[in-house]
């Protein structure tokens, strides 16, 4: 939890820097310019290479595989028992994607993702919780608790109506 933590106030200094550095260092006039070419650029450059990533994704799953082998197979539902290994296997899908000029997640991550989950996870439902009325003592204290409180506040009101005719 902590890496992911420091990755994202990571991303958000870099940001403010970089954005920093744009409100400073390039001057307006230029900024149709630049915002034209970079436009073009990215197209050019951030074509997803599907088939590169679908080739990377199951080195990921291997590894995350084979840390999960480390966690008895009963612990499998626990989070805090593999969460280390989740992550580093969610880091390595991203990364794999990102090399891949794949957004991430992106529908193909995802359905990779889904089949690990599936693989390692699927007995980890949870179960319907079986509510049950309290034992009778107990019901019929919670019963007759507010209905003498409302009969004392009932009785109170009236007893106030009528010394308030009585003080006037």
């Amino acid at each position: 939890m902590h890496s992911v933590y420091r990755r994202t106030i990571k991303i958000v200094a870099f940001t403010k820097v970089k954005q920093d550095i744009f409100n400073y260092l390039i001057k307006p006039k230029y900024f149709s310019l630049i915002k034209i070419k970079c436009f073009s650029a990215r197209q050019q450059t951030n074509l997803c290479n599907e088939s590169l990533m679908l080739e990377k994704l199951p080195a990921c799953g291997k590894s995350f595989e084979e840390m999960m082998k480390k966690v008895d197979s009963k612990k499998w539902c626990n989070l805090t028992e593999f969460i280390m290994y989740y992550d580093n296997f969610t880091q390595c899908t991203e990364r794999e994607a990102n090399n891949a000029s794949c957004f991430w997640p992106n529908p193909l991550a995802e359905g990779f993702i889904t089949g690990i989950h599936k693989q390692f996870f699927s007995n980890c439902t949870s179960e319907k919780v079986h509510w049950e009325d309290p034992p009778d003592e107990i019901l019929i204290t919670l019963i007759l608790i507010p209905v003498m409180l409302t009969c004392a506040m009932i009785t109170l009101v009236v007893w106030c109506s009528k010394r308030s005719d009585i003080l006037v």
